[in-house]
Order: C-alpha cells, then structure tokens, then sequence
C-alpha cells in the first residue's frame, strides 16, 4: 500500500482545479516551483500556519507512489522533510478529497481516519 500525501486548497482553488482536472498550484506554490503537501503528522500546523483564518478549505488524500519521481522529500520548516510534488496535480489521482470546517472552538476539524499529531508535535 502507498503512503498517503495530503494537500489543502482554498475552495476558489478547488474550485479552479476542478475546471482543469488538476491543480496546478496555489500563489505559494507557483512562486516556490512545486506544490506544497503535508503528512498526516504535518497537517495540523499546516492548516494553522497557513490558513489560520480560513474556512472552509478542501483536503485531498493522494497516494505517494503514482507521483514518482515527481515527488521529493524536502528539508523545510522546523528541519522536516515536506513532501513537494513537482509538478500539477491530476485530480483523478486524489483518493478522495473532503471540506475542512472549523469547529466552535475554531479550529479545523479534520476526518476521523487521518492520525493527526498534537499542534506541539510539529515543528
């Protein structure tokens, strides 16, 4: 079985990349040259550091191996190694994608069969 990737997209992105049948990046992603994805353990303070305020978002599930070589595994914030796809992303290789919402207490709620770290788990 692949390792899952996971990806959080703003709903005019979603929205853009279901037009296209892929996503071709967000402005960070566009300006950095790959496409910004997170581990289970890194979602969390993804969603926090970069979309503290937003609601809702999407969130794609994508296996690992149909990525290939066009995924690298990157030193970046707190010395984790991100994964970063270069390259757009076909939407038919998500495994499934779902609406992020945040909760009473404002924070993100994310699906039950995700293991999520604690926010002080990451770096």
């Amino acid at each position: 079985m692949s390792a899952l990737v996971y990806k959080i997209l703003r709903i005019s992105e979603w929205e853009a990349a279901k037009k296209a049948a892929a996503f071709r990046g967000s402005p960070d992603d566009l300006r950095d040259g790959f496409i910004h994805l997170s581990t289970a353990d890194q979602l969390r303070a993804t969603v926090e550091k970069h979309f503290s305020n937003e609601s809702p978002l999407m969130l794609l599930v994508i296996a690992t191996e149909p990525l290939g070589e066009r995924l690298r595994w990157e030193v970046s914030r707190g010395g984790q190694k991100f994964p970063h796809l270069y390259a757009a992303l076909p939407l038919g290789l998500a495994q499934s994608c779902g609406e992020l919402r945040r909760g009473a207490d404002g924070k993100i709620i994310f699906p039950i069969d995700i293991p999520l770290s604690p926010i002080g788990g990451e770096g």
